[in-house]
């Protein structure tokens, strides 16, 4: 019996949705605020730390096909569940007090997250297809607001008890222990679907074979570069042109937001449009004239963060949507999610470290923002082929 059945006009699946999109951020963005009180409790060189900020991205990356093979052979609310479990796994071990632990939960929390990214979308297509952007738009801006809620509370938790930094990272077991307990509904009704339906292996074309395949992944490529890069470097870039630390911080907090409202607005648009030709191309140039703005003129920062974060939270909402909308059924919406999401969180692990190694080889913020706008110029090229009304063979 599919879930659609179950949760029909009852919202659960909505329910479990959003609390999963609630585990699938905010653990990691808990984790920046407090990064130096980590370092010290352990004792961590500034590099070593950093790969706590590195290793979930490239866990997303290399995880990413692995897990769509999982979902499509045993099934995606199973594979889905074990994530989570993943999940909850890996934050009990960063708060068990050891430092090899504080590197394996962070690896095995990663690994979790990567197999939610991936796993989600397909299952809102296979039994939401009428309901997909509307689903998509809501998680997506869960996950947003709750790495920002991370993000936010993480230090005044910290300074709350003698817990510290322990209490900071904590505290997202909770939602991870709701939502395990919260999917147990939908497995047992998953049961009742055929071991073959389950182990069924699409025959449709492989998106990686496939140009289609390549222009989504190289759209989610492309955004997730700009968002993280932007995440990364804005603070010191912000510095360096005359803003304090707070406000660069508090721009940082603007642009988020502006972003979770563009989840929704987004949401909305693309119920209206037969194709996401149009929408892909605003967002993309709107990050573009965002990017723009902040080389040209930097003292209106603020207008161009709001800017480029409407274009951010527009993308990421377009691309979660392009897996379902560009795929023939929800098994091979698995493999694009996968494919797309190794390619972007790839891009997006790498854009970071070569934007600073740029701003370190030239000792200016130029040449980086220009190689940042000329790659946010090629997803205006992408968005539009990404965005036609055809599927993968």
């Amino acid at each position: 019996m599919p879930i659609r059945s179950f949760c029909a006009g009852s919202g659960y699946f909505l329910t479990v949705l959003l609390l999963t999109a609630a585990c699938l951020r905010a653990p990691l963005t808990a984790t920046g605020p407090i990064l130096e009180d980590i370092r010290l409790t352990f004792g961590l060189t500034a590099t070593a730390a950093g790969l706590l900020n590195f290793i979930p991205l490239m866990m997303f990356a290399l995880l990413a096909p692995p897990a769509s093979w999982l979902g499509n052979r045993f099934g995606l609310e199973k594979t889905l569940w074990g994530a989570v479990w993943l999940i909850a796994l890996g934050s009990a071990l960063r708060i068990s007090g050891s430092g090899p632990a504080l590197w394996l939960g962070t690896t095995i929390l990663s690994g979790g997250i990567a197999a939610a990214n991936v796993l989600l979308p397909p299952l809102i297509k296979r039994d939401f297809t009428h309901h997909t952007a509307r689903y998509i738009g809501l998680y997506a801006c869960v996950m947003a607001v709750t790495a920002s809620l991370a993000s936010g509370v993480a230090v005044p938790l910290a300074q709350l008890t003698d817990a510290g930094w322990f209490l900071s990272l904590g505290v997202w077991l909770i939602p991870a222990v709701m939502t395990l307990a919260a999917w147990l509904p939908l497995l047992k009704r998953s049961r009742q679907r055929s071991d073959s339906h389950h182990a069924a292996v699409s025959t449709h074309c492989s998106p990686w074979r496939a140009a289609l395949g390549w222009q989504v992944s190289l759209f989610m490529g492309l955004q997730s570069l700009a968002f993280y890069t932007l995440i990364a470097w804005f603070t010191p870039w912000a510095e360096a042109h005359g803003f304090s630390q707070a406000t660069a911080g508090w721009l940082l907090f603007l642009y988020q937001i502006v972003a979770v409202a563009a989840n929704l607005a987004c949401m909305l648009a693309l119920k209206r449009f037969s194709d996401q030709r149009a929408v892909g191309l605003l967002a993309s140039l709107a990050i573009f004239s965002g990017l723009c703005g902040l080389y040209l003129l930097p003292a209106l920062a603020a207008l161009w963060l709001i800017i480029a974060g409407l274009g951010a939270g527009a993308s990421m909402v377009i691309c979660l949507s392009l897996f379902g909308l560009r795929s023939v059924d929800h098994r091979q919406a698995a493999r694009l999610s996968g494919m797309a999401q190794c390619v972007g969180y790839g891009l997006a692990a790498l854009g970071p470290l070569v934007f600073g190694m740029l701003h370190q080889h030239f000792a200016s913020w130029s040449i980086p923002l220009l190689l940042l706008i000329a790659l946010s110029l090629l997803q205006i090229v992408i968005a539009p082929l990404a965005g036609r009304n055809k599927v993968i063979g």
